[in-house]
């Protein structure tokens, strides 16, 4: 029998690191051997290396990993590598006892079909996902005979992007035990020259700051940081490894020119990056979600950003701020020049900031693009000047125009391609489909902020980026008789510190010459120049063949074409997008690289202990939209659209439990007589609580051993307010002490008042707030009126729950707070499309098994699948206490 494993990995609109790995490890399910620390569950890794080839900021990198099983019974290896998520992974093999099994890569489809045959057996899956904001995981585990060796090769490829003046590699290290040869080695080839090279590890002790050798000299650069096993450990005689945190590798290029083009084998690459230029003046309008979602700790680190990159504002600049809340106001009703005066008045503007109301999105964008064209059309602004537009959000539109095909289809023709669209997207909750595209449309990008503590720094950071505009309309023009297929040539605008990168093919492969005219606008004048290079001054800059890995220009094109095929995708409909990826796919199989739209599958051992293996990478507008898992089924894994994570219940009654450190899901039934009235979610701290009563079908399903019950009445309180909301799928009650007021769900309302903020979607959902804390989504399910059986009911879904206090309790909202377990032991289970496992969970083992529940917030009638490992018995081990302790008397 065969079995497979099928990767797939993923890339993304521009990222800022270089590459990054987690080096093999063990999973330390059993007691660490005492008598060897370099032996952890029987399994010894005696030799780990990444080795990166970096030439014309292309970087080759092969990661070598090589295990034996010191044990006298088989051993599972692990192989987890964290990679850029800008990396295309090229090759990947194991070689077990001298036999090697390689891996092929496949039109996606195509692989998913030759795995189908081994994961009808039942068998397991593995994973590869999103583990961080700049990487992505890749796990593979193999199981081993005693005495048997194991060595993993993983071979991945990117393009070093320029930032801030410098490229850079990031190296994630976390071998998790010692190593005995344990080794990290970069040679970088620069045919400019190298004007600067650094290195520096987060995890790096005074002792180790000297393990990190350094040279450079001309074209040339090298590191490498090979610790001993004594300098690994974390104090003396200790087993535990000191190896943990980031690694990183900076360096530069000499530029004695503004450009530097370079031919080999019919291919030509042309870096741009012009220094000593008088910064251009921008023109900036900040467009500022203040919608009640963004209260709290967004709304301050939005401030506290903001008043940092007021510091920063040049003089000559102009600038306003837009808040759209349920309304839009501005600052000032032009844009206005950052004099010293007008930037004092700004801050006190900014310290005054705060939130209220929906999210009328549609109409803060416009106001912003509106003023944009105000002021150019009556020259308040420099002719010569650069106007951005930065949009931050952390919410989807629900107020004025809430299409967002609309909204996307209005700010592109009000835009005409003037100005760039920068889109921020706070947090979770937001469509990132719909702001990247919209950004794409107009030569901008989009960037998710994630909550956390440096969200401030992250905002900051990101205008760092765009705040030094240089160049304006910069064109990059070859002869079209010479050169075919180009990359992208035309760009907005250049920053600081970057880099322009062309590359293309000559239709003519003996062709020895390339002459190139590049145009731009700059502070004071129009910049054009020619560049020529031939094919010699290449090769006589080439003569150190040891840093050169195979055709790297045809790859870097290569690799470019993909990177940029893949970004049109996102903003393409129809003919357009069926077009590009078939070339994208095209590419991806000619060049062997593992993309989203290919997989790789690799043959593993013919044995039992060995299932077939199965992952899908997602894109960012993925990456943290749902759980992520492994899922054992002839269905690749399926990702919710949903842009965020929460907590539900709804159907019969399924509840579903987002675990986001896990990317993963947890869920479970409830099992109660109709009537019965349980607590759902009770902060003491906020005085929010929400109960739900269960009603059952209009008759007893007597085939059925427990009867049918769903949530028909739900009730959502705020004591401290004395404010009541009971919902039915008749009707929407608000109460507090003076006064009661009755909506259906035949109206389309959206209310603001004390304390609460409601929003009714005709016949579909409504969205609720109180006091600017968790926001709930209610679903409103109808049926067939004479449906012999089944009502109407109801399902809750729970947004922002970061929003309640830690001594929120409830079924959902004990789930409030961060919780962690372990999956071990998968095997397959009654349903050979759902897998059994074991799950750790408080130190307690529970049975699980691997299915799917409903997400109906999209979509009521059908919903979307969303995989979790499913907890029997009412929940039990997984809640505190029983479900039946949950049972209140009414409720309020």
């Amino acid at each position: 029998m065969e079995s497979h494993i099928l990767l797939c990995i993923l890339l993304l609109t521009p990222a800022f690191t270089s590459s990054d790995f987690l080096v093999t490890h063990v999973r330390n399910i059993k007691k660490r051997n005492a008598d060897n620390d370099l032996v952890v569950n029987g399994i010894e890794i005696y030799r780990m290396k990444i080795d990166s080839k970096v030439t014309s900021r292309f970087a080759h990198n092969l990661i070598t990993s090589r295990a034996v099983n010191r044990g006298n019974v088989h051993r599972e290896v692990f192989f987890d590598v964290e990679l850029p998520k800008t990396a295309f992974i090229t090759n990947f093999s194991m070689t077990i006892d001298g036999i090697t099994y390689p891996g092929n890569i496949k039109e996606k489809e195509a692989a998913k079909q030759q795995y189908e045959k081994a994961v009808s057996k039942g068998q397991t899956a593995g994973l590869v996902k999103a583990s961080g904001r700049k990487t992505e995981k890749f796990t593979v585990s193999v199981n081993i005979a005693a005495g048997s060796k194991v060595t993993f090769e993983l071979t991945y490829e990117e393009l070093l992007k320029r930032h801030f003046g410098k490229y850079e590699m990031f190296i994630k290290v976390k071998p998790k035990q010692l190593v005995k040869d344990f080794e990290i080695e970069v040679n970088i080839f620069e045919p400019q020259g190298i004007s600067e090279l650094e290195a520096e590890g987060t995890f790096i002790t005074n002792d180790l700051q000297n393990v990190i050798k350094k040279t450079f000299s001309d074209k040339k650069g090298h590191i490498s940081f090979k610790p001993t096993l004594d300098q690994q450990r974390t104090c003396e005689n200790c087993s535990q490894s000191l190896l943990d945190g980031e690694f990183t590798v900076k360096y530069d290029v000499k530029r004695t020119t503004p450009d530097n083009l370079q031919i080999v084998n019919g291919y030509f690459v042309h870096f741009f990056a012009p220094t000593n230029l008088p910064k251009l003046p921008k023109n900036v309008i900040f467009i500022i979600d203040v919608s009640g979602s963004m209260s709290g700790r967004e709304i301050e680190q939005t401030r506290e950003a903001l008043l940092k990159i007021l510091d920063d504002i040049k003089e000559d600049d102009h600038f306003n701020f837009i808040l759209f809340g349920s309304n839009v106001h501005s600052w000032k009703e032009t844009l206005i020049k950052a004099t010293p005066e007008n930037l004092d008045e700004a801050r006190k503007f900014v310290r005054s900031i705060d939130t209220e109301g929906l999210t009328n999105l549609y109409g803060g964008i416009m106001k912003g693009i509106d003023m944009l064209n105000a002021a150019h059309e009556g020259n308040f602004v420099p002719k010569r000047s650069a106007s951005i537009i930065i949009m931050l959000t952390d919410g989807q539109p629900n107020v004025g125009i809430s299409n967002t095909q609309d909204i996307q289809t209005h700010v592109k023709k009000a835009i005409e391609g003037k100005y760039t669209l920068y889109n921020l997207g706070f947090g979770y909750g937001v469509d990132y489909n719909f702001l990247e595209k919209m950004a794409l449309e107009n030569k901008g990008l989009a960037r998710r902020i994630y909550p956390d503590s440096d969200s401030a720094l992250q905002l900051q950071g990101f205008y760092d980026e765009v705040s030094n505009p240089m160049l304006i309309d910069v064109e990059l023009n070859y002869p079209e008789n010479e050169i075919a297929d180009v990359t992208k040539n035309s760009f907005k605008h250049f920053y600081d510190g970057s880099e322009i990168v062309v590359a293309g093919r000559f239709r003519d492969i003996n062709q020895n010459s390339l002459t190139v005219d590049v145009k731009g606008e700059g502070a004071n004048d129009a910049l054009s120049f020619t560049t020529q290079q031939d094919k010699e001054q290449t090769a006589k800059a080439f003569q150190e063949q040891e840093y050169i890995f195979g055709d790297f220009i045809e790859r870097l094109w290569a690799y470019l074409t993909i990177e940029q095929l893949l970004e049109k995708r996102i903003a393409a409909s129809g003919e357009e997008k069926e077009n590009l990826t078939a070339e994208a796919l095209d590419l991806s199989l000619k060049y062997k690289f593992v993309t989203p739209l290919t997989s790789m599958v690799v043959t593993k051992p013919e044995d039992d202990e060995n299932p077939a293996e199965i992952a899908d990478k997602p894109t960012e507008a993925e990456a943290r939209s749902a759980p992520l898992v492994a899922q054992a089924s002839p269905v690749q894994y399926v990702h919710s659209s949903n842009p965020t994570w929460y907590t539900s219940v709804d159907g019969d009654p399924h509840f579903i439990i987002s675990v986001p450190q896990k990317e993963d899901a947890i869920c479970f039934n409830i099992n109660e007589n109709p009537g019965a009235v349980l607590s759902l979610i009770n902060d003491p701290i906020t005085g929010i609580t929400v109960n739900g009563e269960l009603i059952g079908d209009k008759k007893a399903n007597n085939d059925a051993k427990v009867q049918n019950t769903y949530f028909g009445k739900l009730g959502i309180a705020n004591k401290h307010l004395d404010l009541k909301v009971t919902v039915t799928p008749e009707k929407i009650t608000i109460q507090n002490e003076t006064e009661k007021t009755t909506f259906t769900w035949l109206d389309s309302v959206r209310l603001q008042q004390e304390g609460l903020t409601l929003i009714i979607n005709k016949k579909k959902n409504l969205v609720l707030s109180m006091d600017s804390s968790a926001s709930f989504v209610i679903v409103l399910h109808q049926v067939w009126k004479k449906h012999p059986l089944h009502k109407d009911f109801l399902g809750l879904y729970t947004m922002e729950s970061h929003k309640l206090s830690e001594q929120t309790h409830g079924l959902l909202g004990q789930f409030f707070h961060p919780i962690d377990f372990t999956i071990l032991e998968i095997h397959p289970g009654a349903d050979p499309k759902k897998p059994d496992a074991t799950m750790i969970f408080k130190n307690k083992e529970l049975t699980v098994t691997r299915g799917w529940q409903k997400d109906y917030r999209r979509d009521p009638e059908h919903g979307i699948d969303i995989p979790c490992w499913f907890v029997h018995n009412n929940g039990a081990g997984l809640i505190d206490g029983v479900h039946t302790d949950y049972i209140v008397s009414s409720l309020f």
